[in-house]
């Protein structure tokens, strides 16, 4: 499959970026991409995209990488929504889990406790 990616240039600390067509198999770090189609430099906020060939290559079937996808929806070169590329937030804690897990049973004896009088009460009504 192919897909349009960042693929990262530059000194440590003072990143930039090509934009870059290659086959999602290969590592973006590699020379071996298909065709270089634009440039982004976030510390300027510079950027230099060929739409023309981006849109070619996606109509060619080519995948666009999350945080690309939002650029050119910055850039207005894609229509939509910018998609959420940040990572999901960590699981709660072993020490949390428990608790609530006790909680929990208490909380649905209370429940049919309650619930138990309830049903009672209307069935001696009408009688």
């Amino acid at each position: 499959m192919i897909i349009i990616r960042l693929q990262r240039i530059g000194r440590k600390n003072d990143p930039s970026f090509r934009v870059i067509v290659t086959d999602s198999k290969r590592a973006a770090k590699t020379g071996n991409y298909l065709e270089m189609v634009g440039s982004y430099d976030p510390r300027t906020d510079r950027v230099a995209l060929n739409a023309e060939r981006i849109k070619h290559w996606m109509s060619e079937g080519a995948k666009v990488s999350d945080t690309l996808h939002n650029l050119l929806v910055s850039q207005k070169i894609l229509e939509g929504k910018k998609k959420n590329v940040l990572p999901k937030k960590t699981a709660p804690k072993k020490e949390e889990a428990p608790a609530a897990a006790a909680e929990a049973p208490a909380a649905e004896k209370a429940a049919e406790t309650e619930s138990a009088p309830a049903e009672e009460a209307p069935a001696e009504v009408q009688q």
